[in-house]
């Protein structure tokens, strides 16, 4: 069961383990907002083998109803971890930043120009804002990226990015795991 206490300020907490395992991509959803594109992404984690960074703050519990309910009961089996904010997140988690990919319908790259490799981190920012300035400044030249999508549309639901960004790494690693 996912516990609901709030994540204190500078700190993070395992909501769920998988010990031992190794982590072949680490995806991170920055201050997400809708709980069932998170219970989404807690199964896809499960499925694909990767880990889930959760940075908040977030809009929901983790707790919530609709979440678990999208998410079943494969939150029992991923690897999710929860931070209280970016800079908590960063220090704790400490991700090598020449491995570390924002999407973004503000990224100068496409998603599929990218060569992914074990280990990579995959950043997406919150539903209705994505990620801030100052968040799409933290990452390298050339590591923020955009997903194609039809010209004059805003944007792709948050879950559906995560999947189609995931997969897509998982299948360059020969779905490997």
């Amino acid at each position: 069961m996912i516990p609901s206490q709030p994540i204190p300020d500078n700190s993070s907490r395992t909501v769920s383990d998988r010990s031992g395992e190794v982590d072949w991509l680490h995806i991170v959803l920055v201050e997400p907002e809708i709980p069932p594109n998170t219970g989404n992404v807690i199964r896809l984690a499960a499925n694909t083998g990767a880990s889930l960074h959760l940075v908040g703050p977030m809009g929901f519990p983790l707790d919530d109803a609709k979440m678990r309910r999208a998410g079943l009961d494969y939150h029992e089996i991923s690897r999710v971890t929860a931070y209280s904010g970016w800079s908590d997140f960063l220090q704790a988690a400490q991700p090598d930043p020449s491995r570390c990919f924002g999407l973004s319908t503000k990224g100068q790259r496409g998603f599929f120009e990218v060569t992914f490799c074990a280990g990579d981190w995959l950043f997406f920012g919150s539903e209705t804002r994505g990620l801030s300035e100052q968040q799409r400044a933290w990452f390298g030249n050339g590591q923020l990226l955009r997903m194609p999508m039809r010209p004059g549309n805003r944007s792709l639901n948050l879950s559906n990015t995560v999947a189609v960004a995931v997969y897509e790494a998982w299948r360059q690693q020969g779905f490997a795991g």
